[in-house]
């Protein structure tokens, strides 16, 4: 086993709901509590052995819900609790940041990972200038300075699949091949989902077939490029969830007789052009790959991106020389859904899981999920 300053000991995560479905009337630290006290009896530890937790949240509107989480799970209240925005890369930016507390030997043992509670989502306003002025409503904030480069996300992915002619029907196909491998594996996923409110399974995976997904309605079509429409299809829908690991240095592990059952390899956090953010996992999926010294992604075990989008998919797997059927082998988040905050870290949980299921000696993954702005983030790990 590689020398690494981060273990995992244990991972979980809950099912995935549609905005207004399960979780509706849960907020994000009481759908991440039950997920945390889970986390503790899979490792067999104490919530008093827990340094801090740092969490991933993109929708919670100010506060820290690290804080609300640690106390609402039980954890002492010494606990640190640091929270994390990077939209989209919260969940696992938020990991990142917990192995680097690690190394830096502020903390032996950390939770951490992403939570979302779309369905409670404050209101958002821009407090007026001058008095007697109405609050603007908005529904997202600026990700760049310059409009030009802070486009809509979704008109963002269309304009990508017109440039570089990726059809509808490539869209589609990659679509309904995500639904019906998460279908297929819900029983597979049971173990690392935690019942929260009787919902024992992502909810939101249908079964679809290139027919029907034929007649589902357009979302965007670029004018001149009617072939390459985005459908509703292929785009990963709102939702609510949470996702969270228990990371220990291998002293804690050894102190405290907990078993390690992955070790944290290598990661990334990077930036890319604005204007184009569903790049920025690819890219940060290389610089990833190139810190573990890995030369070709094709070699791991097992590789989980959260495609907010079937054409994000499709370019990733290009990029990195992969056939889209290596990737996200029991769904991806077309299919379950997109919990902002949490998406990443629930990525990072399915590779986890697959991993331990794999046959290799020191099966490897990787786990990437792209953000608003032109952000990206990777992370490397191998089984122990």
């Amino acid at each position: 086993m590689p020398a690494t300053p981060a273990l995992i000991a244990a991972w979980a995560r809950s099912a995935v709901a549609p905005v207004g479905g399960a979780f509706r009337s849960l907020h994000a630290h009481e759908i991440g509590a039950p997920v945390v006290r889970a986390l503790l009896q899979r490792a067999g530890l104490s919530p008093e052995a827990v340094d801090a937790v740092v969490l991933g949240n993109a929708l919670g509107a100010g506060g820290n819900p690290a804080r609300m989480l640690a106390l609402a799970a039980g954890l002492p209240d010494r606990c640190a609790a640091l929270s994390v925005d990077t939209q989209c890369c919260s969940g696992l930016d938020a990991i990142a940041l917990a192995v680097g507390l690690l190394a830096s030997g502020q903390a032996s043992v950390v939770i951490a990972g992403g939570v979302e509670a779309w369905s409670r989502a404050p209101l958002r306003h821009t407090r007026p200038l001058h008095a007697g002025d109405a609050p603007v409503a908005y529904e997202r904030p600026a990700f760049a300075p310059d409009p030009a480069r802070d486009p809509d996300l979704l008109a963002s992915a269309a304009d990508y699949a017109a440039q570089h002619g990726i059809t509808r029907a490539q869209q589609d196909a990659y679509a309904v091949h995500s639904h019906q491998r998460a279908l297929q594996a819900q029983a597979w996923l049971s173990d690392e989902i935690v019942v929260i409110n009787g919902l024992q399974h992502d909810a939101y995976p249908r079964a679809l077939t290139l027919e029907r997904a034929a007649r589902m309605p357009l979302a965007v079509q670029r004018e001149g490029a009617a072939e390459c429409a985005v459908s509703t299809l292929a785009i990963s829908t709102k939702a609510d969830g949470a996702a969270l690991v228990l990371l220990c240095t291998p002293a804690a592990c050894q102190r405290l007789g907990l078993t390690p059952r992955a070790a944290w390899l290598a990661s990334a956090s990077v930036g890319a052009d604005p204007c184009t953010p569903l790049l920025a996992a690819q890219a940060a999926a290389q610089v990833a790959l190139q810190r573990a010294g890995i030369d070709n992604a094709a070699d791991l075990q097992a590789i989980e991106l959260h495609d907010a989008f079937a054409v994000q998919g499709l370019s990733f797997c290009q990029a990195l020389g992969l056939d889209p059927a290596a990737i996200n082998r029991h769904g991806g988040g077309l299919a379950r859904g997109h919990p902002i905050g949490a998406s990443g870290a629930i990525a990072l949980v399915r590779l986890l899981a697959d991993l331990q299921h794999d046959t290799a000696p020191a099966a490897r993954g990787l786990a990437a999920v792209a953000g608003a702005g032109g952000i990206g983030a990777a992370a490397m790990v191998e089984r122990v």
